[in-house]
C-alpha cells in the first residue's frame, strides 16, 4: 500500500521504523526540509495546513493518515470522498484539533471532564472561579496554548483568542490510556502509565507503566475508554489524557488523534508498541497484543536551556554501558531549548528500580549544541 503521513516528525519517524519489516510505500508531508522523516521515505515538502497542497499529497495513495492533528481536515474530508481512506477520518481530526468541539464532544457522550466556559472573545464575561485552566482553541501542544489563570492579577495575562476556561483540578497523578480500534470494530487498550511533567517546561518529563490503581479507578478509567470507542465512529490510535483528582475520580484532560508521547516506553516494555498497533489501525489487520512485559518507562531528551546550534548529547556512551536501556534519537539536527531531541526508554524489575534507574540516567544525559 502507498501510506501518506501528515507530517514528518518524530512519531512518523518511528511509526516507518517499526513497519519497515513490512512491504508497504511511506510518503511523508511536513514543511521542514530536514523533518525526521526525510530521509527515510516519500518526501514532500510543504504545508499539511493548506488545503490544496494536502488534497494534492493525499489524491493517490490508499491511506492518508497523521503525526499532527494541526493539518487541513477539509482536505482530508474531501478526500474522503474521493474515495481515499482517511485514518482517523476527518470528522473527529476537525473535533479534536479544536479544544471548543473536543469538549463538547465529551459533554455530549457524557465522558467526564473538568466543568469548562467557552470565550470567543476579550468581551467575553467569565464566570468560571477562580483559579482556572485557559486552553486556547487551535493549535496548543506540548504545554503550548496552555496557561493557569490563579488569581484576579493574572487577568491581565487572558489570552483574548477564542478559548476554553475550565475548572483546575487539585491533580493526585496524571495518566494516560492509549486505545485503538480497526475497521472491522475490534478494539484494544494498552495499560495505563503515569505522566509526570516537567514544571518549568511543561512537557512531559518521564513516564511510568504499569500504574498501580485501585479497582475502582481501573473501572473509571475502562468505561471512559468504551464511551470514547463508541462514540468516536472512527478508526484510529487514541491517547486519553487523563487526571487523577485527590478525591479518587478520573477526568478527561484531553486526546490526541495520534500516536504520543506518553506511549513510548511501549517499544521496549510491552508486547508490541503504539507504533506496530498504529500500523496495523491503518491498514485494517487484526490489533496486536498489548501487555505490559515487565516495568517500563521513557525519558525525554529535551534540548538544555541555553544552548542552540547543532546538536551534542552527552553522557550516551555512559547510557548504552547500562543493561535494558534504550536509546531513540529522531534525527534531527538542531536543538534548542525544550526542544525534544529523542527519549530513553528503562525496563525494570520494579516500579522502585525503575524510578530510581530514570533519574539516574536523566541526571547522565545533557542535550547540548556545539559552541
Amino acid at each position: 500500500m502507498k501510506i501518506g503521513i501528515l507530517g514528518g516528525g518524530q512519531l512518523g519517524r518511528m511509526l516507518i521504523q517499526s513497519a519497515l519489516k513490512y512491504d508497504d510505500e511511506f510518503y511523508t508531508l511536513d514543511p521542514a526540509s530536514d523533518a525526521p522523516c526525510h530521509n527515510i521515505s516519500y518526501f514532500t515538502q510543504g504545508n499539511f495546513n493548506d488545503y490544496e497542497t494536502v488534497l494534492n499529497f493525499g489524491k493517490d495513495k490508499d491511506v492518508v493518515t497523521i503525526e499532527i492533528e494541526h493539518v487541513n481536515a477539509d482536505a482530508l474530508a474531501e478526500l474522503e470522498k474521493q474515495g481515499i481512506k482517511v485514518v482517523p477520518n476527518a470528522s473527529i481530526i476537525r473535533t479534536i484539533q479544536q479544544k471548543i468541539l473536543q469538549k463538547e464532544f465529551y459533554k455530549a457522550h457524557d465522558i467526564p471532564s473538568p466543568e469548562f466556559q467557552v470565550i470567543w472573545n476579550s468581551d467575553d464575561r467569565i464566570i468560571m472561579s477562580l483559579p482556572f485552566v485557559q486552553k486556547m482553541n487551535t493549535g496548543g501542544y506540548d504545554g503550548k496554548g496552555v496557561q493557569v489563570i490563579k488569581n484576579e492579577d493574572d487577568y491581565q495575562h487572558l489570552w483574548k483568542e477564542a478559548s476554553v476556561i475550565e475548572h483546575l483540578v487539585d491533580i493526585d497523578k496524571e495518566l494516560s490510556v492509549i486505545v485503538a480500534r480497526n475497521e472491522n470494530g475490534e478494539t484494544n487498550t494498552f495499560p495505563v502509565t503515569e505522566m509526570v511533567a516537567d514544571p518549568k517546561l511543561n512537557l512531559l518529563d518521564f513516564n511510568v507503566c504499569p500504574v498501580l490503581l485501585t479497582e475502582d479507578v481501573q473501572r473509571q478509567i475502562y468505561l471512559i475508554t468504551e464511551k470514547f470507542l463508541a462514540a468516536v465512529n472512527s478508526p484510529g490510535l487514541f491517547a486519553i489524557e487523563l487526571f487523577l483528582d485527590k478525591e479518587g475520580k478520573v477526568w478527561v484532560n484531553e486526546t490526541a488523534p495520534r500516536l504520543h508521547n506518553s506511549g513510548h516506553q511501549s517499544q521496549e516494555g510491552n508486547t508490541n508498541s503504539q507504533f506496530e498497533q498504529m500500523y496495523r489501525v491503518v491498514k485494517n489487520l487484526p490489533l496486536a497484543d498489548t501487555d505490559a512485559i515487565t516495568y517500563s518507562g521513557m525519558l525525554n531528551l529535551v534540548g538544555a536551556e541555553g544552548y542552540a546550534g547543532k546538536v551534542i548529547y552527552e553522557g550516551m556512551e555512559e547510557v548504552l554501558r547500562l543493561p535494558e536501556t534504550y536509546i531513540h534519537l529522531y534525527g534531527k539536527t538542531e536543538t534548542k531549548p525544550g526542544r525534544k531531541m529523542g527519549h530513553i526508554n528503562v525496563l525494570a524489575d520494579s516500579r522502585e528500580e525503575l524510578m530510581e534507574k530514570l533519574v539516574m540516567v536523566k541526571g547522565m544525559v545533557r542535550v547540548i549544541a556545539d559552541s
